[in-house]
């Protein structure tokens, strides 16, 4: 039987899985189990069960498993490694993206260990993407819906004695548009979305807990009175039933209380006698006990652990115990070579943290996927900051879809609340203008049931909340020079600057609230990118590598309104080639020199005055001069070619004639409908406008592009820009304009080009 029982936690071991491991493949096995640790630190009993290893598994192309009776008695075609997914390489499958299938089938046989016998089973699955079946000897034990989320069934009554048949069935279907993604490619791994997963990715495991059990814990820590806020909910209905909570510091007992009666939800307060905080890079965390007695009989124990601290904003700060943390955040997608979303090891997850904390950041967003516990666990234990995020890539925004997603939203948001180095919430990322429901929708939850943190409901883009509690962007400008000077600039003025219409984005006005704000994605810089892509222009040497790094760093480090930023990113991510170490982990960089520009003191960090106030959006009047799609029927059509013109071919005497007609938007996104299709490298556009030669007071460009481009009002260039968006951002050429523009006729022409995944382009020439 592949399985493993343990009496206490695990100890850890300093190697990487793929080491200890033997060739795999038809008639040979794993050295030993894979992940053998116990899932959950933070939710432990000491009578559990790894189901890690070898099953059998099977692709359904018909999707007609059932029918030809999979649920029970059969074997399976092939065999698999769980906990990792059939497109990884530690799988012993390494199918990649090879080919898309929607239902996979799971078996294996089990026997309950002595010491669970007489208990209630529990089965265990941490995450499985994406629709769930399980069976235990031919009878569904239930269904799951999400792929991220950890969820259980009680086995108890379906199991009998001798080998048990376990059978799981997943539907995966990432193409509907009804489940989210994250950074899963629907087809081939290009741009920035990459090999997907399908089926079970984190690890499954049994616990046998007692007739009556504690669950669902949630601890809220309140240094300032020097104690601790517990719930607990009880699974049972005995009578008599006591619950006793204690805390230890250091092996001492500093904290308990007891509560009584057998209604599910227990509230206790734990005062403790020693006050130790938890903070980033020298975090304390309390061990955890709850015993569960009735009368005098004990009848469960579960042990967890908890930091003393608290997130509070302060005008434009952002403060961990009173005290103003400037966040050095790394983009971490969770991605590896050989496990895809599943790390090869316990270690490996460690070791992620230790590689980003030796290059001076403090933290990392989490980024399009939800890191599974033993992750948090080491985020906790090493004193790192992270947020938590939700992969909403891939799923479109359909009413139908909602409620899948608020439901998987909950069971994280309840089994990662406790974790101290979680200090906010994102749940959306870049997520375009239909989101604003589900978006509001979901920060509403998370507020309800976390209120100790912070959320934003969108990292980057469009936002949605008129009053948020923060704000962010993302902004990839590779010129530190061009990116200081719009940041310093954004504080000082506010939204004295002309705001975007509201056709053009639905999103809440941008600018300056007077809440903690912070740049969100930046860099992103490419090096080694033989084989993929970075941000921008790759630097021509490793010193314009650092002096870009460091100009961009500083620029928001000197920044006192700024409470952090995040870097993009990590690690390489299969043809994504801007990490700071390459996939396998091997550094890229000076790691000492990358700390030192990194960790120096902040601006925000040394105290230095934060103006507390927004200032009050101005209203506009804009007269549309060039419309984009927003603007019906004044988005006129324009003359373009995907041909290199010859000639001064944006001013107003060249010839167009022969180029072809059609209407913005150009492009191919699936994302977004396009009214003409282009799919070469470069497109070239050009119209004619009628202006009355009044005075401009604002001048803007509002566009959306998908990548490079650049604008000409009668041969003269007014916008550049570098890589993408795909919302519609406004840009400010007022003084371009007024040297370009005259009375009359004027020619407008746009060239905009394109290397990997989607492509767009459209925009509004507007004045005021």
């Amino acid at each position: 039987m592949n399985g493993m029982l343990t009496t206490g936690r695990w100890s850890g071991k300093r190697v990487w899985l793929a080491a200890a491991l033997l060739a795999w493949g038809a008639g040979q096995a794993f050295a030993e189990v894979p992940r053998p640790e116990h899932p959950r630190p933070d939710a432990f009993r000491a009578n559990w069960l790894t189901l890690n290893g070898e099953w059998q598994f099977e692709i359904d192309k018909t999707g007609d498993g059932e029918a030809r009776g999979l649920i029970s008695g059969k074997d399976l075609a092939s065999k698999i490694i769980v906990p990792f997914c059939p497109e990884s390489k530690l799988s012993g499958l390494g199918l990649g993206n090879t080919e898309y299938f929607t239902n996979v089938w799971y078996r294996r046989m089990l026997e309950l260990p002595a010491a669970m016998q007489g208990r209630r089973v529990l089965l265990h699955f941490g995450g499985v993407d994406y629709k769930t079946w399980v069976y235990v000897n031919g009878k569904l034990a239930g269904t799951h819906v999400g792929e991220n989320a950890e969820f259980s069934f009680e086995i108890t009554k379906l199991l009998h004695a001798g080998p048990n048949e376990l059978v799981v069935r997943v539907f995966d279907d990432l193409r509907s548009g009804l489940q989210p993604g994250g950074k899963q490619a629907h087809n081939k791994s290009e741009g920035c979305v990459y090999t997907r997963t399908t089926g079970i990715w984190q690890p499954v495991w049994l616990e046998a807990v007692g007739s009556s059990f504690v669950e669902n814990i949630s601890v809220v820590p309140d240094p300032d009175q020097g104690r601790v806020l517990i719930e607990a909910q009880v699974n049972g209905l005995e009578e008599n039933l006591k619950l006793v909570a204690e805390a230890f510091a250091d092996g001492k007992l500093v904290g308990t209380e007891t509560s009584l009666g057998m209604w599910r939800n227990q509230r206790l307060v734990l005062k403790l006698s020693e006050k130790k905080l938890w903070e980033p890079g020298a975090p304390f965390l309390y061990d955890l006990k709850f015993t569960l007695y009735r009368g005098t009989e004990k009848v469960d124990v579960l042990t967890s652990y908890f930091g003393l601290r608290k997130v509070t904003l302060e005008g434009r700060r952002m403060l961990l115990n009173g005290k103003p943390v400037f966040q050095r955040l790394i983009l971490d997608q969770g991605f590896y070579p050989d496990g895809i979303w599943t790390a090869p090891s316990d270690d490996a997850l460690k070791h992620d943290i230790e590689m980003c904390m030796a290059a001076g950041y403090n933290g990392a967003r989490l980024h399009q996927k939800v890191f599974e516990p033993r992750f948090l666990y080491w985020a906790d234990k090493l004193g790192y900051l992270v947020w938590g995020e939700f992969p909403n890539w891939g799923y479109n925004y359909k009413p139908e879809g909602y409620a899948p997603i608020v439901t998987e939203w909950t069971e994280i948001l309840l089994r990662d609340r406790n974790h101290p180095s979680i200090i906010g919430w994102c749940p959306f990322n870049e997520s375009g203008a239909g989101a604003g429901e589900i978006q509001q929708v979901i920060w509403t939850i998370t507020k309800a049931i976390d209120p100790t943190r912070p959320a934003l409901e969108t990292s980057g883009w469009v936002h949605t909340l008129p009053h948020p509690e923060m704000r962010d962007t993302h902004d990839y400008d590779g010129n530190p020079v061009t990116f200081r000077k719009r940041w310093a600039d954004f504080f000082g003025k506010g939204n004295a600057e002309p705001v975007i219409p509201a056709r053009y984005s639905k999103h809440a006005p941008a600018g300056d609230f007077g809440v903690p704000f912070m740049i969100s994605e930046i860099g992103g810089i490419g090096w080694a990118v033989e084989g993929g892509w970075g941000y921008g222009g790759a630097p021509k040497s490793l010193e314009e590598f650092y002096t870009r790094y460091q100009g961009t760093l500083d620029a928001l480090l000197d920044n006192p309104n700024m409470f952090g930023f995040c870097y993009t990113q990590l690690t390489d991510v299969e043809q994504e080639h801007n990490g700071l170490y390459f996939y396998d982990r091997k550094p890229k960089f000076d790691v000492k020199k990358l700390h030192d520009i990194t960790a120096r003191q902040a601006a925000y960090e040394r105290g230095e005055p934060v103006a507390p106030q927004p200032v009050a959006v101005p209203e506009m009047t804009w007269r549309v001069l060039v419309g984009a799609t927003q603007d019906d029927k004044l988005c006129t059509p324009w003359r373009y070619t995907t041909q290199t013109p010859q000639g001064e071919w944006a001013g107003a005497g060249f010839d167009d004639q022969s180029w072809q007609t059609g209407r913005a938007p150009f492009g191919r996104d699936e994302r977004r409908k396009v009214r003409t299709p282009w799919n070469t490298p470069d497109i070239y556009l050009r119209k004619t406008f009628e202006f009355d030669g009044g005075d401009i007071k604002h001048g803007a460009i509002v566009i959306s592009f998908d990548e490079d481009t650049e604008v000409f009002v009668n041969g003269q260039k007014i916008l550049g820009t570098e890589k993408y968006i795909t919302n519609y951002e406004m840009r400010l050429v007022t003084e371009e304009l007024r040297k370009a523009l005259h009375k009359g006729t004027n020619t407008i022409a746009v060239h905009t080009h394109q290397t990997v995944g989607g492509q767009y382009i459209d925009l509004a020439l507007l004045v005021e």
